[in-house]
């Protein structure tokens, strides 16, 4: 009697332990598609293209790749393309952080205010956003043509020379930058917009009683509040800056000179156009690590703000 009631409790415990295992594990269960896709779709493809970054990977000859140690990587460092590339996208990051982040807090600073006609501003400025960036790109390509495109026409009618544009080394990245900002500063100009309506307008009238102007009270209460939402907006501006490949590979093909490649454009062009994978996945990495490398930095320096 007495085995058989252990045995009945050991049966019961164990029931228990397993309902209470289960129950443990139900937001795993939840989780488990997310988990399945993100391992197919993300860790899986690093994975590889780490492998592949140490193999002479052709595309049309997948069964023949070998294993070449670190030869893709001494290659990649003395390769005059992708060094421009990595210049390129600094001037291009540290120009659009400046003339995007710039202009959409003009703008909600220009719309913040009580007057009419700001819902048809708010619309015109954030229209771009919702724009495709092909469509965006082939717009001002037709517009910035040098020959008979629609700003040189208004820029020779005030007496202006035409402008190469897109066809000058010195000018095409910039070009790409202004671009950039006109379409993607909508997006930061409402998280702007939303960052100066949370400010008390009581801290505004404490600094007129204290005798600040206008320009007084816009950098000693509006940027020192704004802060948190700046450092937000340039966090995200800089990832997004980095991965740009839609503006050159439309409007310029990485050219003139190649001063407008970047490296997700040549990564692309390599591993797809050339079929070189192994090389391609070297670069991958190498540039995945300086992404990292900045955004643990900026992280690091903007931890106390966002």
């Amino acid at each position: 009697m007495e085995a058989t009631n252990q045995y009945a409790d050991r049966k019961k415990k164990s029931k228990f332990s397993l309902h209470a295992l289960n129950f443990h594990l139900q937001p795993l269960y939840f989780m488990l598609p997310a988990i399945i896709l993100l391992g197919i779709f993300l860790f899986l493809p690093a994975i590889l293209t780490i492998y592949y970054a140490f193999t002479d990977y052709y595309l049309l000859t997948p069964d023949k790749r070998e294993f070449v140690g670190f030869s893709n990587f001494v290659e990649l460092f003395t390769d005059p393309v992708f060094m421009r590339s990595l210049q390129n996208i600094v001037v291009f990051v540290v120009c659009i952080i400046i003339v995007q982040v710039g202009t959409a807090l003009g703008l909600a600073l220009l719309i913040n205010k009580n007057r009419k006609g700001n819902i048809f501003l708010k619309i015109a400025f954030f229209s771009p956003v919702v724009m495709s960036l092909v469509v965006v790109s082939v717009l001002w390509l037709y517009l910035l043509n040098p020959t008979d495109g629609l700003i040189n026409s208004i820029l020779q009618t005030v007496g202006i020379d035409a402008q190469p544009f897109l066809t000058s080394p010195k000018q095409a990245i910039y070009v790409l930058v202004f671009v950039s900002a006109w379409q993607g500063a909508g997006y930061q100009m409402l998280i702007f917009l939303a960052g100066l309506q949370n400010i008390s307008r009581e801290v505004y009238e404490a600094a007129k009683i204290d005798g600040a102007n206008r320009w007084q009270s816009f950098l000693h209460v509006t940027l020192p509040l704004l802060r948190p939402t700046t450092t937000l907006i340039i966090f995200t501006t800089l990832i997004a800056a980095f991965k740009l490949i839609i503006q050159p590979m439309i409007m310029t093909q990485g050219g003139p000179l190649n001063s407008t490649m970047t490296p997700i454009f040549y990564i692309y062009q390599t591993g797809f156009t050339d079929r070189l994978v192994g090389y391609a996945s070297a670069m991958t990495v190498v540039f995945g690590l300086l992404i990292a490398i900045v955004s643990f930095l900026q992280r690091k320096l903007a931890k106390e703000d966002i």
